[in-house]
């Protein structure tokens, strides 16, 4: 365990002492902040429309239905598909790029201790995005009365749809030494399983249903309602352990070049 905390406390060194976190971390800060106040903009102007038609007596807007789910789910999620590949580019290319890669390899360290090192630091300012995500929202309960309940939802959705964009990017990383690609060929895949479930829209076939569950967003409408449900749970940990052994695949195939 120590080696594992070992690998995963310089990845997170590595990206603070280059400009990556510290980009992720403004343009994630920059763009939810603008969609959050435009969210926060229409709820008030639907209220004042309530109020000018005299319908106060009645329920007012929910807040996590018209701020928090859409800015979730409709938001957010995109938003990563942007940004993760950013986090996963580096993670092997970078160590190819400079030539650290065979003395990483021929380390004590095992290849489970290498990948699973590195997954941990990617996730340890992943999970630095999602903590600014819950500072917007927790506005919310200074000015209103959101719910707080389906937020432990949705923080934990979010931390599996990331965490499965994680591992499968570092599994692309491992195949080239340009960042750049890494970096494109993530923003692919990734926006190939968000747009899956489209499949499922002009047919009824057991192939549409299967694109339609292989699909990111089918699993994450749950979370954003504030649901837990163990099937998308599974699936999330699933792709996160999917993504963990075709990087160890490559690995070995890599030490075999070496």
């Amino acid at each position: 365990m120590r080696n594992i905390l070992a690998v995963a406390g310089k990845e997170i060194r590595s990206y603070f002492h280059s400009p990556i976190a510290y980009l992720v971390l403004a343009i994630y800060a920059g763009l939810c902040g603008f969609f959050f106040y435009s969210f926060v903009a229409t709820y008030v102007v639907q209220m004042f429309r309530m109020m000018e038609m005299g319908s106060m007596g009645g329920p007012s807007p929910n807040i996590n239905q018209w701020i928090i789910r859409p800015l979730f789910e409709g938001i957010i999620t995109v938003v990563l598909l942007l940004l993760i590949p950013l986090i996963t580019m580096r993670l092997f290319a970078e160590e190819k790029r400079s030539g650290t890669i065979e003395l990483l390899l021929t380390s004590p360290l095992t290849d489970f201790q290498i990948i699973l090192g590195k997954f941990l630091g990617a996730l340890g300012l992943y999970a630095a995005l999602v903590a600014l995500t819950f500072v917007y929202v927790a506005m919310l309960f200074i000015y209103g009365n959101p719910s707080g309940l389906p937020l432990i939802a949705n923080a934990l959705g979010l931390l599996l749809f990331g965490a499965g964009l994680l591992a499968l990017g570092m599994w692309i990383s491992s195949f080239t030494r340009n960042q750049i690609i890494a970096g494109a060929v993530s923003f692919a895949l990734f926006l190939l399983l968000y747009v899956f479930n489209w499949v499922d829209a002009f047919s009824t076939s057991t192939l549409g249903h299967i694109f339609s569950y292989l699909s990111l967003t089918t699993h994450f409408d749950n979370f954003a309602k504030g649901v837990i449900d163990l099937k998308d749970v599974v699936y999330y940990l699933s792709v996160v352990v999917v993504g963990l052994f075709l990087t160890a695949r490559s690995l070995e195939a890599l030490k075999g070049r070496t």
